[in-house]
């Protein structure tokens, strides 16, 4: 089993910034890839960003491309969101997931954290 926690989400203006991190815990040496998605309200759950544990291939959802940089620190077993030019339609609860079963854009992961809220004011 793998053990995720979310942390770093919050309230920011429209233009600001935010960086979520998420810390893998227990059988990390079984870790493939580790993502993050976002759920709204009312809306189903989406892919934003993904990296490989494997080698340096880094995925983006075209909403965020040049926005957010996802990263990650295998020694740590961390895997971090940095979000940059924050827009309204950027809040939801954002979740880390990790070892997907399909490929990296769609939900099915073996492993999820909690979530964490992240609200962007206009």
């Amino acid at each position: 089993q793998v053990q995720l926690v979310e942390s770093g989400g919050g309230l920011v203006q429209a233009g600001g910034s935010l960086t979520l991190s998420c810390a893998a815990s227990g059988r990390t040496a079984s870790i493939t890839a580790m993502g993050w998605f976002r759920q709204a309200p009312g809306k189903e759950r989406e892919f934003v960003a993904a990296v490989s544990w494997r080698n340096t291939n880094t995925y983006y959802q075209d909403s965020v491309k040049g926005r957010f940089t996802i990263s990650r620190d295998n020694a740590k077993n961390t895997v971090n969101l940095r979000m940059n030019s924050l827009k309204p339609e950027d809040t939801a609860v954002y979740y880390c997931a990790a070892n997907p079963t399909i490929n990296v854009y769609r939900t099915p992961y073996n492993y999820w954290g909690q979530g964490t809220q992240v609200t962007v004011s206009s």
